[in-house]
């Protein structure tokens, strides 16, 4: 890692932007803090581990970059708005949050105790929750910020016995898509990145013949996109292998059907004209489906026929 102006003369595109990287002592925290320092970005190197911390930030500062560890644990609201304050104190400002932290306790539903449902939720979903509240209100001060939660194929796309942990990463893109649309005003764009890379979480998932071309510095890449200053925002991007796609939750056209005596068994019988995904969308809001709906309804002579007040 050098930090430096490439060597066609661009600037650094994240220069003076400060970014809070979470469950960044290894793994893809680390390549990610050293890949936005490498772009110019001043680092809060953040983990539960402070030798960790402590030990990225030194490599920022010895390639010539400016970084700071701040050992937290992201579900202690007390612990993470020390943090923000000490990077405050230090900088003035937070301009970029990489909700990175995250932990695994796999087991089939059977098997899971509702201990470790509740864990996972904590770190993942609470944990996002809890940094981003820190920093979302000098965000919309500033007129300025960029988040990023960690999501995952396993909530994607689900994964044997990861109940708890797709449940939890599900529920990042939940989260992304309001704080999106809140945060739009105040040019707070929040987007989500799907990694796949071989750490010391996913060992036994991903390791193997292909662990090095899943490692972690050939997904931090397609940070840049989701950070800078023309980053798009509701955006779900998968990486990996130095390859990256995106995902989107869509809406098909569906079918109506109206109040028939019979609409259960249509629904059934028509299952795969509902189900088209042919002309399928993507919805800019939650009220997108429940518009669509009361506009066909609306447009059913029959229906307009029994609802004489309307």
């Amino acid at each position: 890692m050098v930090i430096a102006p490439a060597e066609d003369g661009r600037a650094l595109p994240l220069r003076d932007r400060v970014a809070l990287i979470t469950g960044a002592g290894g793994g893809l925290g680390r390549a990610h803090a050293q890949f936005l320092a490498s772009r110019g970005a001043k680092i809060v190197v953040n983990d539960l581990d402070r030798a960790a911390a402590a030990s990225v930030a030194s490599e920022i500062i010895a390639a010539g970059g400016d970084a700071i560890a701040v050992p937290a644990s992201v579900s202690d609201e007390a612990q993470v708005v020390a943090m923000v304050d000490e990077a405050l104190r230090r900088w003035g400002r937070i301009d970029i949050v990489i909700n990175n932290a995250g932990i695994v306790r796999d087991k089939s539903f059977a098997k899971m105790s509702l201990d470790d449902f509740r864990l996972v939720f904590d770190v993942h979903v609470m944990g996002a929750v809890i940094c981003t509240k820190a920093v979302w209100g000098a965000m919309r001060d500033r007129n300025y910020g960029r988040i990023v939660m960690t999501t995952s194929s396993s909530g994607l796309y689900g994964n044997f016995g990861q109940a708890n942990y797709g449940a939890a990463k599900l529920a990042l893109v939940g989260l992304m898509q309001t704080l999106a649309i809140e945060g739009e005003k105040y040019n707070i764009r929040v987007n989500c990145l799907a990694p796949t890379a071989a750490t010391q979480m996913t060992k036994g998932v991903l390791f193997g013949s292909d662990g090095d071309k899943l490692a972690p510095e050939r997904v931090s890449p397609g940070l840049l996109a989701l950070v800078g200053e023309q980053a798009p925002t509701r955006a779900i991007l998968c990486a990996g292998a130095s390859h990256f796609a995106c995902a989107n939750i869509t809406l098909t056209d569906g079918l109506f059907i109206g109040a028939a005596a019979d609409a259960d068994a249509q629904v059934i019988d028509r299952w795969a004209e509902i189900a088209d995904r042919r002309g399928e969308s993507v919805p800019a809001h939650a009220l997108v489906q429940s518009e669509r709906e009361i506009a066909s309804a609306a447009s059913d002579p029959q229906n307009v026929a029994e609802c004489p007040s309307r």
